[in-house]
């Protein structure tokens, strides 16, 4: 099968080598995988963080987000049959989805959005699942739940924030108020329902004060959180609550004590990487997510198409990931 790899990390990504084609096996599924013939792949910061931070001794193939058709099934298998059609995340410890052909434990894969193609579908499992986790899980805020409670988003405009900013309007109660610092983002964070958006190359604390918030129940930080650190801490409320995403070089709890406040990490590798009791709960996540995408109370962040999946438009996306600059999601599709 062809398939896209790196070979070496921590290659620039304008290096004709930082991803490369080959042909490699395809994958033989275990007992509980699904074999998919892939359709369309999105990318996503995970994808650039390991290509330049993880050694290899072989070729390893990228991607943690997919859309395609199920060809063959493990003997253990009973969510889906040959000719689903189905989309996820995957897990961090096999292989990924840049390849023509991939293998994935059933639980933590979805039915695809009907309404959706097999690009715009791409685009949305691992941050449906991250934003998902994180707002109803970490955060522990209920279902139609946050009544007279708030949600500041910093960097609602990514990926993960295009859906967290989109699930926490439509499925709870709170005040959602994003942050971005371009006008285009800014925009896009509003159309995806935002009560309130916030510029944070500015004091997160002013910016609140100017939309008329003094404080918030809850922060989801979703990137730079150490720039914004300080600030966040001064615009929770006592009792409040920080959950985070990203990968901050050290992180003192400590100033969090005088107001209670508590931290929450979110990784959605968690459940498939341990393989928890519940890991197949992202399969009922990612189900529900596509009922609610079938229902038009969520739509596809997919923002850009990169044509075909191969390494010069994979490079492509990447680099523009590693711009931060992105967004919504980056799709590519077909091989």
């Amino acid at each position: 099968m062809k398939a896209i790899a790196y070979i070496e990390h921590g290659l620039p990504i304008d290096d004709p080598l930082a991803l490369v084609e080959l042909e490699l096996p395809a994958p033989q599924p275990g007992p509980r995988d699904l074999l998919v013939e892939v359709r369309a792949v999105s990318v996503n910061p995970v994808d650039t963080k390991v290509r330049r931070g993880a050694a290899v001794q072989q070729p390893r193939v990228l991607g943690w987000d997919a859309a395609g058709v199920v060809r063959a099934v493990g003997p253990q298998v009973t969510l889906f049959k040959p000719g689903d059609e189905v989309f996820y995340a995957g897990s961090i410890t096999r292989p990924g989805s840049n390849s023509e052909l991939h293998a994935v434990d059933e639980r933590i894969v979805g039915p695809k959005p009907a309404s959706l193609s097999f690009a715009q579908a791409a685009a949305l499992p691992l941050t449906s699942i991250t934003a998902w986790e994180l707002l109803f899980d970490r955060l522990g805020v209920p279902e139609g739940g946050g009544e007279g409670q708030s949600l500041l988003i910093i960097g609602a405009g990514g990926g993960v924030g295009s859906m967290l900013t989109q699930l926490a309007r439509r499925l709870t109660r709170l005040q959602v108020i994003g942050t971005a610092s371009r006008e285009e983002t800014r925009q896009w964070v509003r159309e995806l329902g935002a009560h309130e958006v916030i510029d944070h190359a500015q004091p997160l604390t002013e910016e609140l004060r100017r939309v008329g918030v003094d404080a918030v129940s809850h922060v989801a930080s979703l990137t730079h959180t150490d720039a914004h650190y300080g600030q966040i801490i001064e615009a929770l409320q006592p009792q409040g609550r920080l959950a985070l995403i990203d990968d901050p070089a050290q992180l003192d709890a400590v100033p969090l004590k005088r107001k209670s406040l508590s931290l929450h990490w979110e990784l959605m590798f968690t459940r498939p990487m341990f393989e928890t009791p519940d890991m197949a709960r992202q399969h009922a996540l990612l189900q529900r997510v596509a009922e609610l995408v079938d229902a038009s109370t969520l739509r596809s962040t997919l923002a850009e198409h990169f044509g075909v999946i191969n390494a010069a438009n994979l490079r492509r996306a990447h680099a523009l990931l590693e711009s931060q600059r992105a967004r919504g999601k980056v799709v590519l599709e077909g091989f």
